[in-house]
Order: C-alpha cells, then structure tokens, then sequence
C-alpha cells in the first residue's frame, strides 16, 4: 500500500507543479492589464452634466457589436481635454445647449477590431446604416479605418450637441430596421442631438464637416460646435463634423491600450 502511495504521489507531483504555475501565469496576466497614467480621468469627475452615449460599449455601431476593451461605459480622457471640453460645455449651456460624447479614449485592442471587421469583407451586418454607399473593400483606402487611432492617445473625442431640456434616446435594438446615416433625421435612427445632416460614424463625404451640400440649420449645428471647440484649442477633423482633438496633446506619439473602464484608472473618483 505504501509503494502504491508513493508511485500515485511521484505521479500526481509534477501535475500539481504544472497546475500551480498554470494558475499563477493565469494571476499573473490577469493582474498585468495595462493602467491609464495618473493625468488620465474620467469626464464625469470633472463635468458630470456632459451627457455621455458611449456608442462602442452597444451594439449601435458599424460593427453591430460591442467593441473590444469597452468594459465600462464611461468617457476617459487627459485631464487638459477634459478641462478644456468642461469650458465648452459652460459656454453652450448659457445658449441653452449641452455636449454629448460619443466616443473618447479609445484603446488600441478597439482599434484592432475594427481592423478585423473591415477585413472580414462578409460581414455587412450593419452597412445599410452606417455606410450604404461604400463598398467595404475601400474602408481602408478611404481612410474610414485604420490600424492607429488619435482616440487612443487620450486626447481625442466624438461628440454633438444637444438641445436642452435633453430628451432620452431609446436604445438600439439589434435586428430592427435600419436607415441610411444621411437619411433626414425624422428618419434615421433616434438621437437626442441636433441635426447634423448625418448620424455620428456616418462613412459618407456628407460628414466632412464643411460639406456644402449641408446648409441652412445643419450647417450652423455643425459650425456652432466648431467655433466652441476651436476657441478652446480642439482642431476638427475635416472628414467628420464629430471628430475633435484638443492641443497640445499630452501624449502625441503614445497609443495607449488599457480597457475603458474606472478600474483602469488611477485615480477613479
């Protein structure tokens, strides 16, 4: 009986080792995911009257789900575009308007999966809204995707305005019906925003920012935005009314991958 204990334990030993090591790697990676720097917080702690429809923690986007490193939904920024974006939304709250967000910081495990989606030329789950009239094989050669994003140096934002008193807007239901993004706005899909002559991540030239063939309200919804942000130190992005980068950024050349989450951040209150 104790030759057949000792050749069980001479056994069961080295799967004991392999199982101690397996866990402690699975601890250690665990406990490895990356952290935002200290001058990174969230929008909430420093204007928590911005409204915040983070799009890529829903399945409301070009990809039709949520997307990766969307942990949470919360807007994460530099602490200097937050405070920049906090004397944006003062002055439009004395003309009766308030910011709304869409996307922030953006990680690059994100931007991977947008990279994935736009090379898996099957899937067109959500093309009928977000780009009816691009053929998916130039998303890249359009530059509608790209492997680096300004969104994951921190200092960039998607956004819109919204007329106050703020009205809710219903939540995307995947399956439902879906219209073109530069459809008139009684029929696309539901937001609480201005018109901006197109949805938010519409792929079509309708979205650059200064497209004449938007005018007349459209045109000074997106110009109102403009002129705020600019007088702050955003610099627009011309393909996309939405798109707004404060400067100087602190982080130029860095692209950052820590999941958007309160977790990530070191000082999250």
């Amino acid at each position: 009986m104790t030759r057949l204990t000792s050749a069980v334990r001479r056994l069961v030993a080295p799967f004991a080792v392999l199982l101690a090591v397996t866990t402690a790697s699975g601890t250690a990676r665990a406990s490895a995911e990356p952290k935002a720097p200290e001058d990174f917080v969230a929008l909430r702690t420093v204007d928590p009257t911005i409204i915040q429809e983070m799009r890529y923690f829903t399945p409301h986007n070009f990809v039709g789900e949520r997307i990766d490193g969307y942990r949470q939904p919360v807007c994460i920024l530099t602490r200097p575009a937050a405070q920049a974006l906090h004397q944006a939304q003062v002055e439009l709250l004395r003309q009766g308007y308030t910011l709304k967000v869409y996307d922030c910081y953006r990680p690059q495990r994100a931007v991977d999966h947008f990279v994935r989606w736009a090379k898996d030329l099957d899937d067109q789950a959500m093309k009928s809204e977000f780009y009816p009239d691009v053929d998916k094989t130039r998303l890249f050669e359009d530059g509608y995707i790209a492997e680096k994003s300004g969104h994951s140096r921190g200092s960039t934002m998607d956004l819109t305005i919204v007329k106050l008193p703020a009205r809710p807007t219903r939540p995307y239901v995947p399956g439902e019906p879906l219209v073109p993004c530069y459809a008139p706005k009684s029929e696309r899909f539901p937001d609480n925003s201005v018109d901006m002559g197109t949805g938010f991540d519409c792929f079509d030239t309708l979205s650059h920012t200064l497209d004449p063939r938007i005018q007349g309200e459209q045109r000074a919804n997106r110009l109102l935005l403009k002129s705020t942000l600019e007088a702050l130190g955003f610099v627009n992005l011309a393909e996309e009314w939405w798109h707004y980068t404060y400067k100087p950024e602190p982080y130029p050349d860095t692209y950052f991958d820590f999941p958007v989450s309160a977790k990530s951040l070191t000082n999250s209150h």
